[in-house]
């Protein structure tokens, strides 16, 4: 309930991205904040790009209806996937709490916008537990849905992939962290379990991963040599300074000319900011939902990479700033579970006036992931 005694309105605007985002909330999320004291106003068409139609919300109940997209963005609270755009933060009135992958650490323009107009925004991507896991992420799908792609694109640069007679592929992860993990896994199985299965029956050779820490990442000579016997190099990493490349761009030109590097970070180019941020591997694209593969004759390597970062150096290059949005409703569910408590406590407590840093467990990881509470000194790897 909110301070004045009326119930806590929450808005699901649509996502204004390119047309391959097609993630919305789903009705089950909302089912649940509708047992408690709220409106739920939801944008028309929501969940049309995974087959739903307004009535599968409406029909949630009456705390359910549906509205314009502006209408969605001047509720208590304002729930929507990715970042809002500039425009769209222009919408959303001073004290209403944002809850959104915000990426402060990465985005200092963003956050001073937000601070400037008073919203009271919560970085899903920040929230975290006790122990400093995130809550809300689905790192198993960012990395099976990178490394699908990737072996994707290896099947067609190194045909050889097929054949009983050529050796052991060579994957290179570069972080360990829970992204890093998943993408071990998903390299041993090709990106696909059924594609590890068809080679594994046709007798071809199988697939060697090597993960490469902090430790190893800043040993020059020893990366040097791992790219050499490279196919396919992962960026999993988590960089305490993102203005600084881990591969330059011409440790690219050490490897296989059929290799495939494999983006699963996407931190944007930001070469304005202070600090700049620079992709992890120089000189690479950056990819979203609607082309997420980079052959070396695609033309966005002149025009998607800013003037002054080097990428004469290029393989074929797979990168999506959106992993998890190649099977949207999947990811969706995943994100709804994940979501639901951290909402329900918003609500229950009016809010974020409300919420407590030294409250219950959910009121600690929201309050982790809210901009009343974090200061550039807090930054954590994304």
């Amino acid at each position: 309930m909110a301070h004045d005694g009326r119930p806590m309105t929450i808005g699901f605007p649509r996502m204004r991205k390119e047309p391959g985002e097609r993630r919305d909330f789903l009705p089950s999320l909302l089912r649940r904040l509708a047992l408690h004291d709220t409106e739920i106003v939801v944008e028309h068409g929501v969940g049309s790009g995974m087959g739903l139609v307004d009535e599968d919300y409406t029909s949630i109940g009456p705390a359910v209806r549906i509205a314009s997209h502006a209408e969605t963005f001047e509720q208590d609270i304002v729930v929507v996937l990715r970042c809002p755009d500039l425009e769209e933060l222009d919408l959303v009135p001073s004290g209403t709490a944002l809850v959104s992958m915000l990426h402060f650490p990465t985005r200092p323009e963003r956050v001073a916008r937000l601070r400037g107009a008073g919203v009271e925004a919560i970085a899903l991507d920040c929230i975290t537990d006790d122990t400093g896991h995130r809550l809300v992420e689905d790192s198993r799908a960012v990395a099976w849905n990178a490394l699908e792609a990737a072996f994707d694109a290896l099947e067609r640069t190194y045909p050889l992939l097929r054949n009983p007679g050529r050796p052991p592929i060579h994957v290179t992860v570069m972080g360990a962290g829970a992204i890093g993990r998943h993408a071990v896994e998903a390299a041993t199985k090709y990106g696909r379990i059924d594609r590890a299965g068809r080679l594994l029956a046709a007798g071809v050779p199988g697939v060697e991963v090597v993960t490469m820490g902090r430790n190893l990442t800043n040993d020059e000579r020893y990366v040097e040599e791992r790219l050499r016997l490279t196919d396919v190099l992962v960026d999993a990493t988590q960089r305490s300074d993102p203005s600084r490349p881990i591969v330059p761009n011409e440790w690219i030109g050490l490897l296989p000319e059929h290799a495939v590097i494999c983006d699963c970070v996407v931190d944007p180019y930001q070469l304005d900011a202070d600090p700049p941020t620079v992709r992890g591997i120089e000189g690479i694209p950056q990819g979203d939902l609607d082309r997420y593969v980079f052959p070396l004759e695609d033309p966005a390597w002149e025009h998607a990479v800013p003037g002054g970062v080097p990428h004469e150096h290029r393989r074929t290059t797979v990168s999506c700033y959106s992993w998890p949005g190649v099977h949207p409703r999947a990811c969706m569910e995943v994100y709804g579970v994940q979501l639901a408590p951290l909402l329900e406590t918003l609500v229950e407590r009016g809010g974020m006036p409300g919420i407590r840093p030294d409250g219950n467990y959910h009121e600690r990881a929201i309050a982790r992931g809210s901009l009343r509470h974090w200061t550039p000194a807090d930054e954590s790897p994304r």
